[in-house]
């Protein structure tokens, strides 16, 4: 390999820690004093791969080192930020000669190598609708090298820590010496991997992901890097009070109901029947609709419940775990985590964390932050509810910094009436208007002003508007709650029929894509619906977008759905998450390009504000780390800019600025 021009690296590390990666994130995994590289494969430009045994001293060759750290060399790994990182801290602690971060001197990425250069398999196979995991992916695609199945139980016995024995001499690693044939098995298996990653890379180079698209993941992986700060006394302290106020709801359940562990479902449906209540679930849900219908001592009972069973704790007790030295909680984003391009959270799942409506949230912040568990108990009734409505609060700008929290308007609506030509729609985002509003007044054919005259119909024009613009009806109000919000089953189908007639281009769109997929399918043509091209390219339909790029559907069908029509199929994941056929059709697909094109829209923000500190984003919202002096609404105008590839798509930004995460 001596003078040989290396132009891309497939590459796979074995590597061991205490520290649980699963709950962890491999930030925190290899910050871990006692975390090493026991195995590195690689292979140079899609050749023979070689394993570099590091465990047993044998290091790569320094032509290994220098391409490891040159972004000219395209490294291609599968879950590329694990081999990035362990690279990073490989490098740091045993090759320092070879390290150098990246950023500013003011950012907090500097102990990571630059992510230009690094590609990821994962990204690359969901980008084409393919699962993510390597196993999942050679078996789809065929390879004949397949990941090997024993490597579960190899890293458990060499990369975990074992239980210090007497007869393994107080131990607590396993080495290469103590089995000797299961060391060379690791070694092939972690050969393998790389080899099957040099099978992927063959068999999807004919489809490779845009350079743009690249260009997006390296961003992403800086925002990883930056990670984002949390508040430790705000963290521990709601540990531990979740944990005091846990016990004494037990005990006073336990006094009530006589149970001895009144969280069991099955000693609480117990004691309901004594009481003469027949609950089937005791989901959040039906337990909410029982409480009105018992005597006011089971509605205690099952609301004290409610409370303990509440799992707010267990957002603190993830900052816990993935907060590394310097407080910051890194790689909470997976890149390209759906098949439609959109992120996907990981670790603490930000995507998911309750909203706040507390007025006096800053005081209770302060009570939880200072250990108060008894005044908090004495200014409220429900102290587990509070400490849910505090989760966002952990997160904190560090000092001279606030947070700068701008997000969307309405985006997915926008797109959609944009994308349909409901200009009437379009309008009210132009003008600023109300849309839940001006849809009620739409639909009802009288003026609708929030908190003013008919104010009272806006409810029903939300809840249309949020659950009917991809082909929903009377069970997608359902699901959205229309009847917990006061709507009766009587008003639910002619709500459907009002929204639809009220937006007749995007019910129109629907059928529209609809259609111009089956032909695409059916005649293998290329088709398009405005600005979308659709296209059926070796067995997998292509949706290219505005924006350049597309979402794909391997093994687009036309079949019989059970009602007997004509319906759209492909192969992908399910809601089990298991690879089958998945059933589609108009109104999915334009949900699909919907969220796809909003979620471009939202990528190309982070381009035009990645010279600022974004440390986290949510759906349609980003957050940014700013010097004290930085002007939020310079930052709204930023993200609000129109991309050029949307012309005419009228986008709104709002934010505020706080020194903590929270729900304006």
């Amino acid at each position: 390999m001596k003078n040989k021009i290396v132009r891309m690296l497939l590459l796979d590390y074995e590597t061991r820690s205490s520290v649980n990666i699963a709950k962890a994130g491999v930030y925190r995994y290899t910050e871990s004093p006692d975390w090493a590289p026991l195995l590195l494969s690689v292979s140079v430009d899609g050749g023979p791969t070689v394993v570099y045994d590091i465990a047993n001293g044998e290091e790569p060759p320094e032509e290994i080192l220098k391409a490891l750290v040159d972004p000219n060399v395209i490294k291609l790994a599968h879950n590329a930020v694990f081999e990035r990182i362990a690279t990073s801290v490989y490098l740091r602690r045993w090759h320092p000669e070879f390290f150098h971060g990246y950023g500013t001197g003011d950012d907090t990425v500097g102990g990571y190598l630059d992510p230009h250069g690094w590609h990821c398999s994962m990204v690359w196979a969901s980008y084409l609708g393919l699962p993510l995991s390597l196993e999942s992916v050679g078996a789809v695609l065929g390879f004949e090298k397949q990941k090997l199945k024993e490597g579960k139980d190899l890293i458990r016995y060499f990369c975990t820590p074992c239980k210090p024995t007497v007869a393994n001499g107080g131990r607590c690693w396993h080495t290469p010496e103590d089995a000797p044939e299961k060391w060379e098995l690791f070694k092939s298996y972690n050969k393998r991997d790389t080899e099957v990653e040099v099978q992927i890379y063959e068999k999807l180079s004919r489809f490779p992901v845009p350079d743009f698209i690249w260009e997006q993941y390296w961003r992403d992986q800086t925002i990883n890097d930056r990670g984002i700060l949390i508040d430790p006394d705000m963290v521990q302290n709601a540990i531990k009070i979740s944990e005091i106020s846990k016990n004494s709801l037990t005990e006073k359940l336990q006094v009530m109901t006589h149970l001895d562990n009144p969280n069991s479902v099955a000693q609480m449906k117990q004691y309901l029947i004594s009481q003469g209540v027949h609950a089937e679930s005791l989901g959040k849900k039906q337990v909410a609709a029982l409480i009105p219908t018992v005597s006011p001592e089971v509605a205690e009972v099952l609301v004290l419940r409610q409370q303990i069973s509440k799992s707010s704790v267990k957002k603190y007790e993830a900052m816990e775990n993935a907060v590394c030295e310097d407080g910051r909680c890194r790689g909470l984003f997976q890149f390209w985590g759906t098949h439609t391009g959109r992120w996907a959270g990981r670790l603490i799942q930000l995507q998911n964390l309750p909203q706040n409506h507390m007025q006096d949230l800053e005081q209770a912040r302060n009570l939880v932050k200072d250990g108060d568990y008894e005044m908090l108990s004495i200014l409220y009734e429900n102290i587990p509810a509070v400490l849910s409505e505090l989760i966002r609060t952990a997160f904190v700008a560090r000092d001279g910094y606030k947070f700068i929290v701008a997000d969307y308007s309405a985006i997915e609506a926008r797109v959609l009436s944009y994308l349909a030509g409901e200009t009437w729609r379009s309008e009210v985002f132009r003008t600023g208007g109300d849309i839940y509003c001006e849809s009620a007044s739409h639909m009802f054919g009288v003026p609708v002003v929030k908190h003013g005259v008919n104010g009272e119909l806006r409810q029903k024009g939300k809840i249309a508007e949020l659950a009917l613009g991809y082909g929903g009806s009377v069970g997608a109000l359902k699901q959205m709650g229309a009847l917990e919000m006061g709507l009766t089953e009587d008003e639910l189908q002619p709500l459907v029929n009002s929204w639809r007639g009220t937006n007749p281009r995007i019910v129109e769109y629907w059928w529209t894509v609809d259609r111009a997929i089956k032909t695409a399918i059916k005649k293998g043509v290329k088709t398009s619906v405005g600005p979308i091209d659709i296209w059926v390219e070796s067995q997998m339909l292509f949706i290219r977008l505005p924006s350049g790029r597309c979402i794909v559907y391997p093994q687009p069908s036309i079949g019989t759905n059970k009602y007997g029509s004509e319906s759209i199929t492909y192969a992908g994941t399910d809601t089990a998450k298991k690879w089958t056929r998945v059933e589609s059709y108009g109104p999915k697909f334009v949900e699909n390009i919907v969220q796809a094109y909003s979620r471009d829209v939202l990528a190309n923000a982070m381009q035009n504000l990645s010279d600022r500190f974004i440390c986290a984003h949510v759906h349609d919202e980003l957050i940014i780390e700013a010097p004290v002096d930085t002007d939020l609404q310079a930052i709204c105008d930023i993200m609000g800019q129109t991309p050029d590839w949307a012309p005419g798509l009228i986008l709104r930004a709002d934010g505020y600025e706080t020194p903590f995460y929270k729900k304006d």
